[in-house]
């Protein structure tokens, strides 16, 4: 969410008696009712913003979204039965932008909501993503200023001396804005590495051994690479927690594909050759069995016996270790949101 600069009138905060008339005898009381309007938009964007940031629950999120709608509707209802002051242009660019606003939440946002359901699906998904929320605040930014500038044009219309106050919530914002965009930045470059990862786990599951070694290769040179741009990322508030916990998984990813992935091809190559060998006994009538291939077969058990333990235990140690890190990965996102983003 983009950073929203309240315009307030001086005397909006003494809540003039007549903000909530259907008529405006001064264009400093009309002023004063849209910008406490608009007040109110902004506290609830803000709770939206909240959502995002402390929630792990996307039907959080989508209710926070559902209640600014309605917060939305609320002020274009109050707006379209008071009397415009001055004729209606000032009042038909509130709605504007108002209506401009909703239809970015109901369908921008909505269709962000949904892009996170397959974004981890792959890079590029997850890069989509992450533009699609940076163009909807941009939209969403880009309308608040047109709704200031016709703001100060109404007023220096009227003779009305503004004050601009950042409030409390906008420099929330924009705090949030600058978590967000170093989170995301991070996120990113780790994204980029793991669904390598995630690839290459879907290969050693399909014993698709060509495929296991492409990938195991693409991904230690990924976590390489990944290695020497966290070195040069700017930390947030010198806070290097997320740069060291994606170091901890790149290398292990490292780890994993230089040193661990030809114990697991190799296994699966004996499995292979021990299926073929079976098969072809199998199919081989008792009386036409050769000693030869019931000692090749037994040998094979025997190999493969051996080796199985071995490769029950690598796997074990290589599941028990990448989700140890990944849990710490995702504590430390959510300690990092949580430390730097307002809750209040």
């Amino acid at each position: 969410m983009k950073n929203l600069k309240i315009i307030l009138v001086a005397f909006l905060l003494f809540q003039l008696s007549s903000s909530n008339a259907q008529s405006h005898d001064t264009a400093l009381e009309y002023l004063s009712f849209v910008g406490k309007n608009q007040l109110t938009i902004t506290k609830s964007m803000w709770s939206y913003t909240k959502a995002i940031a402390h929630s792990k629950s996307d039907k959080n999120i989508d209710r926070k979204r559902t209640a600014l709608i309605k917060t939305i509707d609320n002020a274009i209802s109050k707006i379209q039965k008071t009397k415009g002051f001055g004729g209606v242009e000032f009042k038909n660019q509130v709605l504007k932008h108002l209506r401009l606003n909703k239809s970015l939440l109901k369908n921008d946002y909505a269709e962000i909501i949904d892009m996170k359901a397959v974004s981890e699906q792959s890079y590029d998904f997850m890069e989509a993503y992450f533009l699609a929320q940076e163009l909807a605040d941009k939209k969403m930014e880009e309308a608040q200023l047109e709704f200031e500038t016709n703001y100060d044009a109404f007023a220096a219309k009227h003779k009305i001396e503004l004050v601009e106050v950042e409030s409390d919530l906008s420099k929330k914002m924009t705090i949030s804005n600058a978590v967000f965009k170093n989170y995301k930045e991070m996120y990113l470059i780790f994204f980029k590495v793991n669904i390598n990862e995630v690839y290459l786990l879907d290969a050693i599951d399909s014993n698709d051994i060509n495929t296991i070694q492409q990938n195991a290769n693409a991904l230690s040179q990924f976590a390489t690479e990944g290695l020497e741009i966290l070195n040069t990322v700017e930390l947030y508030k010198n806070d290097p927690s997320l740069i060291k916990i994606t170091k901890k998984l790149f290398n292990f990813y490292i780890d994993e594909s230089d040193n661990k992935i030809t114990e697991i091809t190799d296994f699966l190559i004996l499995n292979e050759d021990f299926n073929s060998i079976k098969t072809t006994l199998d199919k081989t009538p008792q009386k036409k069995r050769t000693q030869k291939q019931i000692n090749s077969y037994n040998d094979k058990v025997k190999e493969l016996n051996r080796s199985v333990k071995n490769y029950n235990a690598l796997n074990d140690k290589l599941n028990s270790k990448r989700s140890s890190l990944v849990n710490e990965l995702n504590n430390t996102n959510t300690r990092f949101l949580a430390k730097h983003i307002p809750k209040d």
